[in-house]
């Protein structure tokens, strides 16, 4: 085969690898299998390109591609700083954002019996009867009462490292609970949105209501940004499990919920990252009685501003890999 005929016949190809590796250098997402494939085929182009002493500037071309290539392909993996960095800024709010849909399900079904709930146990002293029992309405009452040292806190010696433990176990396993139950078709994340909803607000509006909410609200208005949210984010990601098996589309159940997994995994780990934070503000700043309630309601409010950031903004000029 001349020089002429090979370039004729294979320069489409390589110009249509030269172009998937400049989108690929740029950061952006390319079909992995087919750079791989068109790689092995440009090495053996290559080599026979050499061995038949064809023009230098064709095998210079190819030595080009073939030596990008291998960059893309063989480059070392970077597990530190970076990727975690583009975890947190890229691919996390790409994902959550990718999933609006169950986000905004999460947030109604989560936000809507709190709201209801709140406001009925503030209006009525029976309807928070009627969903806890007398003694943990009593504990609640004791752990915001006035004069603790140590205020929302359950164990009155307890150090704030040790909180700190018992508020990551709290948290995450409510995380837990919203995912896992998500694979009962999604009505199990569902209950447990609409449950904790229920519960954060007749627990609010009893403490209103018995005269204690100067204590719960500075306690709760900087680690509820995390908390909430990390909550909304889990269950989202439990609807979009179980969502996604009972509504399959063209795939089969199995394909269905192994896309759904996919797409859910990233909520998870944005769910978590959230609660972790909220651990940390409620076991060294929200039970701290010294911190004036207007610094803590500031401290909240940028707070929150920064987690609707990250969720909105963070990320956008970034194509996240799916």
């Amino acid at each position: 085969m001349t020089p002429i005929r090979f370039e004729a016949e294979y320069g489409a190809m390589w110009d249509a690898f030269a172009e998937q590796i400049t989108v690929a250098q740029q950061g952006r997402t390319v079909d992995g299998a087919l750079l791989a494939a068109r790689y092995r085929r440009v090495c053996e182009h290559l080599a026979l390109a050499q061995s038949r002493a064809y023009p230098i500037h064709l095998v210079a071309r190819l030595e080009t591609l073939a030596q990008d290539a291998h960059q893309l392909v063989y480059r070392r993996q970077d597990y530190g700083l970076a990727a975690l960095g583009r975890l947190l800024r890229v691919e996390l709010p790409g994902a959550v954002r990718a999933q609006h849909r169950y986000v905004w399900l999460a947030f109604v079904l989560f936000t809507l019996p709190l709201a209801l709930s709140f406001a009925l146990a503030w209006h009525s002293p029976d309807f928070a009867l009627r969903v806890l029992e007398a003694t943990q309405l009593r504990n609640y009452e004791s752990m915001y009462g006035d004069g603790r040292e140590s205020i929302g806190r359950i164990r009155e010696a307890a150090s704030d490292w040790q909180m700190l433990g018992h508020y990551i176990f709290n948290n995450i396993g409510i995380g837990f609970r919203c995912f896992g139950a998500g694979i009962l078709a999604g009505v199990g994340s569902a209950f447990v949105l609409v449950f904790n909803g229920l519960q954060i607000g007749v627990v609010a509006g009893h403490l209103q209501r018995a005269g204690l909410g100067h204590n719960f609200w500075p306690f709760v208005a900087t680690h509820s940004a995390f908390e909430l949210t990390g909550i909304v984010l889990s269950g989202a990601a439990g609807l979009r499990m179980g969502l996604g098996w009972l509504m399959p589309g063209r795939l089969s159940r199995v394909e269905a919920l192994k896309a759904a997994a996919r797409a859910a995994v990233p909520l998870v780990y944005a769910a978590f990252f959230l609660l972790l934070i909220a651990a940390g503000f409620e076991a060294f700043w929200s039970s701290a009685a010294w911190v004036e309630p207007w610094v803590k309601f500031v401290v909240a409010s940028l707070c929150w501003a920064l987690v609707l950031l990250w969720l909105c903004l963070m990320g956008r000029g970034s194509v996240h890999a799916r």
